[in-house]
C-alpha cells in the first residue's frame, strides 16, 4: 500500500507486515526512527489538573539536585504563580533549576513571573523569540511538555501551565486532559530530549550525575520517549504514527485535541478499516479553543465516516487529550496533535508504552471519556451548513499552519 502526500511530492510505502505485539514491530520501532525501547519502567496516568498539578508540584518540591522543565503554554494566573514559587524555592535551596518556555506559548505570561524566578536563581530561557534574523523559523515552536526531577522522575503529556487545566473538567471553563508520571530507565531519554533543546537554545550541555544518574528498573513496562523536530527530521513523528496505524489488526482508539488528518493519515485509517480494524476517534465538540481547527478538521471526515471510522465529539468542555491505543497492546501519549503542525513544524515528544496492562488501563480511560461524547454521523457531515463547507475551502490551504 502506498500513502502519498501531494504537498511534499513524496511517497511512503507502509504495508501491514506485522502486529504491534510482534517482536519484529518492536525491533523496528526501537531502531528505525526513535531511541531504543527500554524495559523496567513504571508509568502512571494522571487525570486533569486536580491530579496532575499536585503531583508535578510535589515532585518539584522534593527535588534535591536538579529540575529540568520544558513547556509550550505557561500563562499568568493562580497555577502559574504556584509553579513559579515552587521552582524559585528550590533554586534558592541550591537545586539546579532549568526552565525552557516557548516564546509564543508564553505570550500570556507576566514578565514579573520570569523576573522573580530569575532573581531566585532559576535559569529561564524562552524558546525562539522573534528576531529579524530568525523570522523564517517563527513557526517552529517547542510543543513538548517535559518535567524531570533529579534525573529520576519524569512527567509528560498534554497539560500546559494555565488555569483552564485546573480542576477535574467539571465545566466548560476547565479542560479535560491527561499527564503521565514516569520512573525507570526511560526517564534518561526524557532528560536527553530536554537537553536537546537546551543545547540548541543556550549552547550549554547538562551532564553529570545530577542530570543522568544510574537508573534502576522501577516497573515492568517497556517504553521509549519518541521525539521529533524540524531540525532533526520532522517527519519522524508523522511516520511513527503511520507505522503504528499500519500495524493495527483489531483496534485503533485515538484521542486528538486537534484532528486535522492529511491525505497520508486518511488513507492509512481507511486501509485499516478495510483490514477489519475498528477505528474510534474522540475529538473536541463545540467547546474548542480554535474554531478554525474545527472547520479544517471536519472537511476530511466524510471519507473516514463512509469507511466506518467512528468519530465522537466530546460534549462537556474542551477536550485536550492526545492518546493512541492500538490492538490493546501499544499506547502513545504526549504532546503530539494529529495534525501537520505537530507532524512537521513543532518540536514534539511522545511516550510510547508497549504493555498490554497499560493499554487496558488506557482503553478504560478512553471508554469512560466516550460516555461523555456525541457520535457524529455521515448524514450530519453531508448536511453540514453551506457556510461550513465554504469556510473549509478557505481554511484547508493553510492547514499545516493551524
Amino acid at each position: 500500500m502506498i500513502f502519498s502526500d501531494p504537498d511534499k511530492q513524496i511517497q511512503y510505502t507502509l504495508r501491514h507486515t506485522c502486529a504491534v505485539a510482534d517482536p519484529q514491530f518492536l525491533r523496528e520501532m526501537s531502531v528505525m526512527l526513535g531511541p531504543s525501547i527500554l524495559p523496567g519502567n513504571a508509568v502512571e496516568a494522571l487525570r486533569n489538573g486536580a491530579e496532575i498539578f499536585p503531583a508535578m508540584l510535589a515532585a518539584i518540591r522534593s527535588a534535591r539536585v536538579s529540575i529540568t522543565f520544558e513547556t509550550y503554554i505557561y500563562w499568568s494566573g493562580e497555577i502559574g504563580r504556584e509553579f513559579a514559587a515552587a521552582l524559585s524555592e528550590r533554586a534558592r535551596a541550591g537545586v539546579q533549576v532549568h526552565v525552557l518556555i516557548d516564546w509564543v506559548g508564553s505570550a500570556k505570561m507576566d514578565a514579573a513571573l520570569i523576573e522573580g524566578m530569575e532573581q531566585a536563581g532559576v535559569k529561564v530561557v524562552r524558546y525562539r523569540p522573534l528576531s529579524w534574523y530568525n523570522i523564517g523559523r517563527m513557526n517552529n515552536r517547542t510543543h513538548r511538555k517535559l518535567l524531570v526531577v533529579d534525573g529520576e522522575l519524569g512527567f509528560t503529556g498534554g497539560v500546559g501551565i494555565a488555569d483552564p487545566w485546573e480542576g477535574h473538567a467539571q465545566d466548560a471553563e476547565h479542560w479535560r486532559d491527561m499527564h503521565f508520571r514516569l520512573r525507570g530507565p526511560c526517564v534518561a531519554q526524557m532528560q536527553a530530549a530536554f537537553n536537546d533543546n537546551w543545547i540548541k537554545t543556550t549552547g550549554v550541555v547538562l551532564n553529570g550525575e545530577k542530570y543522568f544518574p544510574q537508573l534502576e528498573p522501577a516497573g515492568d513496562r517497556s517504553a521509549h520517549l519518541f521525539v521529533a523536530s524540524p531540525a532533526g527530521g520532522s517527519e519522524s513523528m508523522h511516520i511513527m504514527y503511520l507505522m503504528v496505524i499500519a500495524a493495527a489488526e483489531e483496534s485503533i482508539d485515538l484521542q486528538a485535541a486537534y484532528f486535522v488528518p492529511d491525505r497520508l493519515a486518511v488513507e492509512a485509517l481507511v486501509a485499516a478499516r478495510k483490514r477489519g480494524v475498528r477505528v474510534r476517534i474522540t475529538v473536541p465538540g463545540e467547546h474548542i479553543d480554535s474554531t478554525v481547527v474545527r472547520i479544517a478538521s471536519k472537511a476530511k471526515w466524510g471519507e473516514l465516516l463512509l469507511a466506518g471510522v467512528e468519530i465522537h465529539e466530546y460534549v462537556p468542555t474542551m477536550f485536550h487529550n492526545k492518546m493512541l491505543i492500538v490492538d490493546k497492546g501499544m499506547v502513545s501519549v504526549g504532546s503530539t496533535n494529529f495534525d501537520l503542525r505537530s507532524f512537521r513544524l513543532n518540536d514534539e515528544a511522545n511516550l510510547n508504552v508497549y504493555d498490554a496492562g497499560f493499554a487496558r488501563e488506557m482503553t478504560q480511560v478512553f471508554e469512560a471519556d466516550l460516555e461523555r461524547t456525541r457520535a457524529y454521523t455521515y448524514d450530519a457531515w453531508k448536511n453540514r451548513p453551506l457556510r461550513e463547507k465554504f469556510l473549509e475551502r478557505v481554511v484547508l490551504p493553510i492547514k499545516s499552519q493551524l
